[in-house]
């Protein structure tokens, strides 16, 4: 038999929250950093041998004086490439990892005192880790995590009735966890974590690996969550339509230390000095390519279409010129995707 993983969503009841300081920040993060050290083994026998008399370790930092603030009802990004630090500073702020140095308040607390005050009021939801016991209906998993959290029976029926009518999982209630699908399971995650009707709540990659439907029913849930609860939500993905469609603010990490924050609209303004021009045009092929390169990199070239990034400066001009020489049915200016921007940003400062 198969042995059940322990909840991961760190909550226990809901109660009375500490009096909070009128328009301070929900969350506070100063200098905060956080090093692991590794033990380094070389290969084979003789390394085996060899750790025996001497080891050697490397201190690895994960985190590095990571600095910013989120207001209450505030639904952020927390961007970053594999590695930079993302999940560790979210256990850091969920109380299960002890930074190594620099200072976070969540809610008025220090996370990683591990108040009763603050675990009652916030989630932490990891996309690649189960909460609900594996061999057991959801519905028993999240009648026993009422019992934890000390919600009366009758309002736990009631938020458990809502929240699986709204992500359409209501008819999977009593079915074996381990025979949902995953899309239906992570939905089950989100209600267990939501459960307690928390103030804060830390998501990282809450869609992985769902297919393009269960993502998009998830995305709209916690839209409508985070509106008409206030709920402050801090969210890591790499699924960039994720961070389009719920999050005006990012932060961005590499390396461990701040890179970006502001608004989603100021990446594209600050980081790209493209944009795509598609000409949609009968002769479009039959225009030589060394004439095309004039004003810009071809994307695309085909039969009736071609497609330019142009610098930004010189789009305008381009789109005239163009218009001038090509006849042409159509024309579309766009941003180049931010999922592009923020991966050729990554590219860049890797080299």
């Amino acid at each position: 038999m198969r042995a059940c993983a322990r909840p991961s969503t760190i909550s226990i009841a809901t109660s009375a929250a500490k009096a909070a300081v009128p328009n301070a920040p929900i969350i506070e993060v100063q200098g905060l950093s956080k090093t692991f050290r590794t033990f380094k083994k070389e290969p084979g026998i003789r390394g085996a041998l060899k750790s025996l008399v001497r080891r050697e370790y490397e201190q690895v930092h994960a985190v590095k004086d990571v600095s910013f603030t989120v207001q209450e009802g505030e639904f952020v990004g927390f961007l970053g490439p594999n590695g930079a630090g993302k999940t560790t500073t979210l256990k850091m702020l969920s109380g299960l990892l002890h930074p190594t140095s620099g200072n976070a308040r969540v809610l008025g607390y220090v996370p990683w005192e591990r108040a009763d005050g603050y675990r009652r009021q916030f989630a932490l939801l990891l996309g690649q880790k189960n909460q609900l016991w594996w061999d057991l209906p959801a519905s028993e998993s999240l009648a026993l995590n009422a019992r934890i959290y000390g919600i009366p029976v009758a309002q736990a029926q009631k938020t458990v009735d809502e929240l699986s009518e709204l992500l359409d999982v209501r008819a999977k209630l009593n079915v074996m966890v381990r025979e949902l699908s995953l899309g239906e399971r992570m939905k089950m995650e989100l209600i267990a974590s939501l459960l307690h009707g928390p103030r804060v709540l830390f998501l990282d990659e809450p869609t992985i690996g769902l297919d393009v439907v269960s993502q998009k029913k998830v995305r709209e849930f916690l839209r409508q969550h985070n509106t008409t609860r206030r709920t402050t939500i801090l969210l890591t993905s790499h699924y960039m339509a994720d961070i389009e469609e719920l999050c005006d603010r990012v932060i961005i990490i590499d390396h461990g230390s701040l890179f970006f924050d502001g608004r989603l609209a100021a990446v594209i303004d600050r980081f790209a000095d493209h944009k795509l021009v598609t000409l949609h045009s009968e002769s479009a092929a039959q225009c030589p390519r060394e004439h095309l390169e004039r004003y810009g990199e071809i994307v695309a070239l085909d039969a009736d279409t071609v497609r330019l990034k142009i610098k930004r400066d010189r789009v305008i001009a381009a789109c005239k010129a163009l218009l001038d020489e090509i006849p042409v049915k159509d024309i579309d200016i766009e941003e180049v995707p931010v999922e592009d921007i923020i991966r050729q940003l990554f590219g860049t400062r890797c080299n």
